[in-house]
C-alpha cells in the first residue's frame, strides 16, 4: 500500500528538487528565527546593565 502524500508536500518536494539553492535560504531563515546560538557580547552586556533589581515584596511602594 502506498503512503499518502499531500498536494502541498508533493509540490514542495518537486520545487526543492528543481531549486536546490533554496535549501540554504531555508536553513538560514530557520537559524535566524529558531536556532539558539551564542548571542552577541555587546547585546548581552547591554541587557545585563539595563536590568533593574526587584524588590523583596513586589507590591511595596516604599
Amino acid at each position: 500500500m502506498a503512503e499518502y502524500v499531500s498536494d502541498h508536500t508533493a509540490f514542495m518536494r518537486e520545487w526543492l528538487a528543481k531549486n536546490p539553492e533554496e535549501r540554504d535560504v531555508q536553513k538560514a531563515g530557520r537559524a535566524l528565527w529558531w536556532d539558539k546560538g551564542p548571542h552577541e557580547a555587546d547585546t548581552v552586556k547591554r541587557l545585563a546593565e539595563a536590568r533593574v533589581p526587584r524588590k523583596a515584596y513586589y507590591y511595596d511602594v516604599n
